[in-house]
């Protein structure tokens, strides 16, 4: 399969990556009136450009919390500094997939450098409510909302009134996300007034990336209380897109996870296509074949490009239309 064309350029950093926190590529502030404590992340995978682009130009605008606190993080630094745009999913980490590793187990056992730099940069996701996860996709797609099982961040999402589509899972086998850490992950019985969603804003290398993440901070940082929608007009001019015409719910059910890197689809997919009859084969894990488990399957993120065993190549989900 050949690569898209990686068209958005790496952001410089310059004298944003040093951060005002001791901890490199971290900046907080603080607002006189009180308020929510609230994070952006990027570069979770060093690929992603997407979202530091949105972080570099809040910080270049003095974006300031007009209550409560904002946190800006630059996460897989070293990752991203390895950034090759002819070779663009060589940079995703270093060691391994830092967006796996949020349990305290792992941020424990600090054993490779994405562990490492997660340990440094927990304290500030344990103290943020809200929080908004960055990241772009291996393969082109429509920009997708990562919810979690939590109404609360569903119900964030159908607020905020796009992207278009929500995903409501449980995350992947190999790993805990970011997005799932700590108390972002209780149930919403236990969780007081904590959000937190990922959004995919589609293909790492497309300029309309940025757009997306751009569309997102503004959405979220007026929800947040963080700023008013007054003054996010003034931080943040056009970035605030048209609203989606009506969001869906996919409501994930189960995953492929590839037995080794030989895992291959059989025809070729895109992501959210849907497939008409249950019992479609649509891939070879080693040998096995890889079905659809029901009628109008949706395919989330379909994608080989990462693919080693262990890792998840596509997601099965069903659709609901969100009122």
């Amino acid at each position: 399969m050949s690569r898209p064309v990686f068209a958005l350029t790496p952001p410089d950093l310059g004298p944003w990556r040093a951060g005002n926190t001791g901890v490199e590529g971290v900046w907080h502030f603080e607002a006189a009136a009180a308020g929510r404590a609230v994070m952006i992340s990027a570069l979770v995978h060093g690929n992603e450009l997407c979202g530091a682009w949105a972080l570099k130009e809040l910080l270049d605008a003095g974006l300031r919390p007009q209550a409560g606190s904002l946190t800006l993080a630059f996460c897989n630094l070293e990752a991203f500094d390895r950034f090759d745009p002819d070779h663009g999913d060589a940079s995703r980490f270093i060691d391994e997939d830092m967006n796996r590793q949020w349990t305290p187990q792992r941020l424990a056992s600090a054993h490779t450098r994405e562990r490492q730099r997660a340990a440094a940069l927990a304290p500030f996701v344990q103290r943020a409510q809200w929080l908004l996860d960055l990241h772009s996709m291996h393969e082109p797609g429509q920009p997708l909302s990562l919810a979690g099982l939590q109404g609360r961040n569903l119900a964030l999402a159908r607020q905020l009134r796009a992207p278009e589509h929500v995903v409501v899972d449980a995350g992947h086998q190999d790993g805990v996300r970011m997005r799932d850490y700590g108390h972002f992950g209780l149930p919403d019985s236990e969780s007081g007034d904590t959000r937190s969603l990922l959004i995919e804003c589609g293909y790492h290398g497309d300029p309309a990336s940025l757009d997306v993440a751009r569309d997102q901070c503004a959405r979220f940082l007026v929800a947040a209380g963080t700023v008013s929608a007054a003054s996010a007009l003034r931080w943040m001019p056009g970035w605030k897109g048209p609203d989606a015409p009506r969001q869906w719910a996919l409501h994930v059910t189960g995953g492929v996870v590839a037995s080794s890197e030989r895992f291959f689809f059989t025809r070729p997919l895109e992501a959210l296509q849907t497939v008409a009859r249950a019992g479609t084969v649509i891939g070879d894990n080693d040998g096995e074949p890889v079905v659809t488990p029901y009628d109008d399957c949706v395919l989330v993120m379909p994608s080989t490009r990462q693919a080693r065993k262990g890792v998840t190549v596509v997601r099965f989900a069903r659709r609901e239309a969100l009122d």
